[in-house]
């Protein structure tokens, strides 16, 4: 589906809105953009200070965002065979001291680590004074058991950017800007600001005054929290996380990076963790990304797949705009102006016939269920009616699926077929499922009662 631009209206309601924010925030400077099916649809800017211009090429520093980076280097190692999330991190950075937690672990924020690093304000002060990963980790470095809950830690990623030097042999920075800046055109982002970039600011929380902030080396800690970017090339990078490029990551990849992996809070179950990515459920859709901040700047970046939509919203305050709901916010904008219009419909270009044969109703006991067959192959189960266990499907070539999300995720689907090649039942995950409710003829568990079903006289 073709877009035109954005409408008129829209865009004044997009203006409006981070105005607004700079405004009631009081932000030295913001800038924003939108993203619409993968194209760049919206930038827009608000500053305040003399001498300083705000606009889409503008480094701003985007402190967390730089995580998902982070995670998007160890996926590809993991992606190249040379590591498996399973593994724990002694197996490939001996000498830590938490080499029990997983790589997964330390990706999604499960690993049990202390959530700062010990010593001086690391985020104001120079990466010089925690030279080796003892002085980041600190004397006692755990403060939950590993995989019991999720606790956001910034040296579990300082851990993760450790890891991919050692197995890489070369400096973070070098390994990002070749295996995932270049090949995505992000050439206004780096490890160091690139003129032209924003001065980061301190306001007074009780008189409109201004007082700059420090820009330190992070040093070890880079990979928590160091990057540079402007709107325009984190616009790039959302398509990227929606998209995929096998330049770098494959969608498959990097959808497993969005899903969840991390539990949710208590009394904050509509926000988790996958592997390097936030997910937030916010105005009824789920919005994955990740926010950021590092003194005298802040920075969120949020992606709607169901909307295609995408955006970016960075400001060089410390503290005052609520960066993701200003995020969010532009999200909710475009998608209620200018709702997603839906690809026409189309026939299959090709069909699986035995997998033709299985479309249609099922049933689990008495609940009803329905097959249908997607695209490239794959199959849907769920609940005929209401909400339920249903998953989506992919073939594995010898007749059987293999479920990809929901209940039945990892779980393997086969139609059992008669001596005469006709179906008699489905197994899926020991469950049978029946043309009929309790089919006589199937092997249904248990057996079913020879009279069959009756009236209560």
């Amino acid at each position: 589906m073709t877009y035109e631009e954005l409408l008129p209206s829209t865009c004044r309601s997009l203006t409006h809105r981070i105005a607004t924010a700079q405004a009631e925030g009081r932000a030295p400077s913001v800038v924003a953009a939108v993203v619409r099916e993968g194209e760049l649809v919206w930038n827009g800017a608000r500053a305040s200070v003399a001498g300083q211009a705000a606009d889409e090429n503008v480094q701003y520093r985007i402190g967390s965002l730089t995580k998902m980076f982070t995670a998007v280097l160890v996926m590809r190692l993991r992606d190249e065979g040379v590591l498996d999330l399973t593994d724990p991190l002694e197996k490939h950075l001996p000498g830590t001291g938490v080499g029990e937690s997983t790589i997964a672990e330390l990706l999604s924020h499960t690993a049990g680590l202390a959530a700062e690093s010990p010593g001086v304000w690391w985020e104001r002060s120079a990466g010089s004074l925690r030279p080796e990963l003892r002085d980041v980790l600190g004397a006692q470095p755990l403060k939950h058991p590993p995989g019991r809950r999720y606790h956001y830690s910034n040296p579990g990623y300082t851990l993760l950017g450790s890891l991919v030097e050692a197995l890489r042999g070369e400096p973070w920075e070098d390994v990002l800007r070749r295996e995932v800046l270049e090949p995505l055109g992000l050439r206004r982002t780096s490890g160091h600001p690139q003129a032209p970039h924003a001065d980061g600011w301190a306001v007074h929380p009780w008189a409109d005054v201004l007082l700059p902030e420090p820009s330190e080396d992070l040093g070890l800690m880079a990979p928590a929290g160091q990057l540079w970017s402007t709107t325009v090339d984190l616009a790039r990078f959302a398509v990227f996380l929606t998209q995929g490029d096998d330049r770098v990551l494959s969608a498959d990849s990097v959808c497993e990076m969005r899903t969840p992996a991390a539990p949710a809070g208590a009394g904050d179950w509509e926000r988790t963790y996958g592997l390097g990515v936030e997910l937030i459920v916010r105005d009824g859709r789920v919005l994955a990304g990740h926010s950021g901040s590092l003194p005298g700047f802040i920075a969120a970046l949020l992606t709607s797949e169901k909307d295609g939509l995408a955006a970016v919203a960075l400001a060089n305050c410390t503290s005052g705009v609520p960066m993701i709901a200003l995020a969010a916010d532009l999200v909710r904008i475009v998608a209620e102006a200018e709702p997603r219009i839906p690809e026409p419909w189309q026939p299959l270009p090709d069909v699986d016939r035995s997998a033709l044969e299985l479309t249609g109703p099922w049933y689990w006991g008495t609940g009803a269920y329905v097959l249908r067959l997607a695209k490239d192959g794959w199959i849907e189960l769920g609940p005929l009616l209401g909400a339920g266990r249903g998953s989506r499907f992919r073939p594995n070539g010898d007749g059987t699926w293999t479920g990809l999300d929901g209940y039945y995720a990892g779980e393997r689907l086969e139609a059992v077929r008669r001596e005469d090649g006709s179906v008699s039942h489905l197994d899926l995950a020991s469950f049978v499922f029946t043309r009929e409710p309790y089919e006589a003829e199937a092997p249904v568990p248990g057996g079913v009662d020879p009279e069959g079903w009756r009236g209560l006289a």
